[in-house]
């Protein structure tokens, strides 16, 4: 388990995290999220002894970071794919991080064996692609069969294989128990890999939740709705004090009324329906609205992007630039 506890981080004037406080269950993915500049790579360095807080602190396991007589073991992490020094081979890189932490030299071959590997195990890491030093940097991470694992954008420049793989291996991680906390930028992929999210903004705690429930929290919950008989259906469903908006093709969106609810409306005026199904918004969405007062800068495209996820404009509307 990883326990933050009123963690603060000050670069001179510059305040980069602000009384942060969160915990990450074992047994599970934990997605970290947050605007650029929200502070997420300061609190993971700090996670690490990487840096050292102003003010509160950080726990794994019970213990901080420096307390940790052979840290690998407990805790692994990949915060830069490329740190590797390009003249080592895989497994040099590997072997020389295993005894510093006094673990068998057996177990460099199983974790190269793990991430799929081996067979260039003897080959110059700097020389190695994108997708194959984070292999490499998930290698180093399992050295030590840690039960705690951080990973700073692990999916950066895949292709969709390697994503594939990465996150099905996140998954299988937290399967076996493991404490998995995870940050990344593609929103998409942190809805398929991360069961429970911590949302930061300007380096303050806006939200910790389960995946689910922090997409429902931000959405408005709208019913789709296909009929022969839609103009009779709006005027039905408008008389009842239900929102309705048309959506693609011959549907509406209501909003108001759940689809219960909708149904017995149609069925009590004889109309038929062919499409009757809740619609739930995508996590890009829900991080969209829920963080857009935490993003320091803002181009003009970028607001307007920002209101069309929120569901404030209309993305087929021309602007007045």
């Amino acid at each position: 388990m990883i326990e933050a506890r009123s963690l603060t981080k000050r670069y001179g004037k510059t305040l980069a995290v602000n009384d942060l406080s969160f915990s990450v269950a074992a047994g599970r993915v934990t997605g970290f999220l947050g605007p650029n500049g929200a502070g997420k790579s300061t609190t993971m360095r700090m996670m690490l002894g990487l840096d050292n807080p102003t003010a509160g602190q950080v726990t794994i396991g019970g213990k901080r970071y420096h307390e940790l007589k052979y840290p690998l073991r407990t805790v692994g992490a990949l915060l830069d794919a490329k740190w590797v020094h390009p003249n080592r081979s895989a497994r040099a890189h590997l072997a020389w991080m295993a005894k510093s932490n006094k673990l068998p030299a057996k177990r460099v071959d199983e974790v190269l064996d793990a991430v799929g590997l081996s067979g260039v195990a003897g080959k110059r890491a700097g020389g190695f692609s994108l997708g194959m030093s984070q292999r490499l940097g998930i290698a180093a991470a399992l050295l030590g069969d840690p039960e705690v694992l951080l990973f700073d954008e692990p999916v950066n420049g895949l292709d969709p294989e390697g994503i594939l793989w990465i996150r099905k291996f996140m998954h299988r991680l937290a399967e076996e128990g493991r404490t998995v906390f995870v940050s990344s930028h593609l929103l998409s992929e942190m809805a398929l890999t991360a069961s429970e999210l911590v949302v930061i903004g300007k380096g303050e705690l806006i939200s910790q939740s389960t995946t689910t429930e922090f997409v429902s929290r931000a959405s408005e919950n709208t019913v789709k709705v296909r009929s022969p008989q839609l103009p009779q259906l709006r005027a039905a469903l408008q008389q009842a004090g239900t929102e309705v908006r048309e959506d693609e093709g011959a549907s509406l969106l209501v909003s108001g009324m759940d689809s219960d609810r909708i149904g017995e409306l149609a069925a009590a005026n004889n109309f038929v329906l062919h499409e009757l199904s809740p619609q739930q918004g995508s996590l890009e969405q829900a991080f969209m609205q829920i963080t857009g007062d935490s993003v320091e800068y803002h181009t003009e495209l970028e607001n307007e992007a920002q209101q069309v996820l929120a569901g404030q404009t209309d993305p087929l509307v021309p602007s007045n630039r």
